[in-house]
């Protein structure tokens, strides 16, 4: 009934001044922490602090002639002035266009082009190299803003602007404040606050509009379901902050009055959890996969007794969360004790390893998460909180409640929203916090919607009765075979990279009469693998191309299909170098696959394995 209380006295303030309200709560409490990369050491910025970073990017802005409901752009990588900048347009009432620090110029041409973008945050030099050939001849971008002080210029660069620079009193006046000050208490809760672009896996890239009241609808929802999070605690944010995912946690721990470490280097992520043990950490299931996989080499790798030891505890975590806790009853108090002296011991040791130690929630979602790595992470006591969501969707549609999560679903829908099933099982969505359009895109707007205005994820799935989400595949992606047969290719996809020899994966067989794959191994497991069978070899290739691999291969993936029908299963495979990037092509800025790239890309490989 506290909780309750406390989530009904909750106040919801407009982006514009939710960090100065904070402000004013929490004065010279720590609201960002931000690393210095030469020592390692990360630093504390208050909330008074914050505050005050903001009103400064927002007088100049509006000094450098931004409007109320003009576009601003940042192309940065996570940097402690992305924050100041969001909030300093949103007291303009400005709308913030955020874009990948991987997008390449193509991508960026098309986004400033559209939104009509004057002005442009950049963070380092590749950033600032890609912004300034487009600034060269481009009709709409007149500045370029720039966040890394170690930028270099172009030799004949004379509009582009240092951020500190740009944020100086030089650049501020009387008029500026007040003008702020009045376009603050004019803020609506339909103004725009972010357009942020889809990846365009299944075509053109679209501008997502997000408004005030879409994100305040988020921290009405979020409140509901986390009500037993404390109001304090330490987020890392090391996903791109150009995702949705990232920026609407970021923005609901904000919201909370929670602290915010800012990592620069999502590489370095191992980093950075091991020097700040946080509280919570928002991550794609690929993190949690090597954890998985980690923790499965090190027990594989013991003796007899401690394998056994290992896997008393694991089966015991299992029963006492998920068939005791997670269902609402009381464990006997045998298992009570046996648990309280694995999580202490087994379970409190793979945590410190890995820096989560501290944990209250890891939200989890982006991609598949296998039922074997969720039931591991479940069972070890790691608060794993599975989910569900779309850019159009403000992210979160359902995700895992404290008690009572279902596993084979994507989490429960969210309070105060509807989800149904129409046509091809398609997942339908309707709440506050659901975009109304995509930008100057009114055909693509009204294809997404329904009559009564239920959104069309472009997801397939159905509802159980406790209203958890099961994701079956995407629509768009769905395969039929020659033979007339309809295939999923995630869940395949998902299976084989839930082994430890597969790093990724791509299944095909659209319009073709049988299913392969191409598989990029995990190197250095396939490596110890060779090394502990004594098979000689010298490079990769080498390694990829050996008969008694290409057998391992074969067992392990003729082993995980037998779930799934004949017409499913994959006939061939081979076995690539090279992995996919973003920089090569394969993937797009959020790590999906271009699935049609792909294809094109290694059409030789893939006739090869049909003749």
């Amino acid at each position: 009934m506290l909780f309750k209380y406390i989530i009904l006295r909750m106040e919801y303030y407009h982006l514009s001044k939710i960090i100065h309200k904070q402000a004013e709560k929490f004065g010279d409490e720590e609201a960002i922490k931000v690393r210095n990369p030469e020592t390692g050491v990360w630093s504390p910025v208050s909330w008074a602090e914050f505050s005050k970073k903001v009103m400064a990017v927002a007088e100049a802005l509006c000094h450098s002639g931004v409007k109320p409901q003009s576009n601003v752009g940042i192309y940065s990588q996570n940097m402690v002035e992305c924050l100041y900048v969001d909030f300093g347009a949103f007291a303009n009432r400005a709308v913030m266009v955020p874009m990948y620090a991987t997008a390449s110029i193509p991508q960026i041409t098309y986004m400033i082009n559209e939104a009509e973008i004057k002005i442009l945050f950049v963070g380092e030099q590749w950033q600032y190299d890609n912004a300034y050939k487009i600034l060269q001849d481009n009709p709409f971008l007149k500045q370029l803003v720039i966040l890394d002080p170690q930028v270099k210029l172009a030799e004949y660069d004379r509009t582009s602007i240092y951020f500190e620079a740009f944020c100086s009193p030089k650049n501020r006046n009387s008029q500026d404040i007040t003008s702020v000050e009045k376009r603050m208490k004019a803020a609506q809760d339909e103004d725009a606050a972010h357009i942020i672009y889809t990846s365009g896996t299944t075509g053109e890239s679209k501008g997502v509009v997000l408004t005030h009241a879409n994100y305040k609808a988020v921290m009405k929802t979020h409140d509901l379901r986390l009500s037993y999070l404390p109001q304090r605690y330490l987020s890392i944010s090391f996903l791109p902050l150009a995702h949705i995912f990232e920026k609407a946690w970021s923005i609901y721990c904000f919201h909370r009055g929670c602290s915010v470490a800012i990592g620069l280097d999502p590489k370095e992520i191992q980093t950075y959890i091991k020097e700040l043990r946080p509280q919570a950490m928002c991550s794609v299931p690929r993190f949690w996969e090597k954890v998985y996989a980690g923790a499965q080499e090190k027990i594989n790798n013991s003796g007899f007794l401690v394998r056994a030891f290992f896997k008393g505890a694991i089966k015991t975590g299992r029963k006492y969360n998920l068939d005791y806790k997670n269902n609402g009853k009381k464990a006997p108090w045998g298992l009570t004790m046996r648990f309280k002296f694995y999580d202490k011991t087994v379970f409190s040791t793979l945590k410190k390893v890995v820096g989560i130690e501290n944990g209250l929630i890891f939200p989890t979602a982006g991609a598949a998460l296998s039922d074997k790595v969720n039931i591991f992470l479940q069972s070890v006591n790691i608060p794993l909180i599975y989910g569900y969501g779309l850019t159009e969707t403000t992210a979160t549609v359902a995700c895992y409640p404290a008690v009572g999560f279902e596993m084979g679903t994507v989490g429960k829908v969210m309070p105060d929203t509807e989800v149904r099933i129409g046509e091809n099982n398609e997942i339908l969505v309707k709440a506050d916090s659901v975009t109304k359009e995509y930008y100057k895109k009114p055909q693509a707007t009204a294809e997404a919607f329904t009559e009564d205005g239920f959104f069309r994820t472009g997801d397939a799935g159905y509802l159980t009765e406790k209203m958890g989400i099961v994701l079956t595949e995407r629509i768009k992606d769905l395969y039929k075979t020659s033979n007339g047969k309809y295939i999923a290719p995630q869940q395949l996809e998902a299976r084989l990279m839930d082994d430890k020899y597969v790093d990724s994966a791509i299944v095909i067989g659209n319009q073709r009469k049988y299913v392969t794959a191409l598989i990029i191994p995990d190197y250095n497991e396939v490596k110890n693998y060779a090394q502990a069978q004594h098979i000689s070899f010298e490079t990769p290739e080498d390694l990829y191309r050996n008969p008694k691999i290409r057998e391992l291969f074969d067992q392990r993936i003729a082993a995980m299909q037998n779930e799934f029908a004949n017409y499913e299963q994959i006939k061939r495979f081979t076995l690539l170098i090279e992995p996919f990037t973003i920089q090569t092509g394969e993937l797009t800025n959020t790590l999906k696959m271009k699935r049609a790239f792909i294809e094109e890309k290694y059409n030789e490989v893939i006739d090869k394995m049909y003749e």
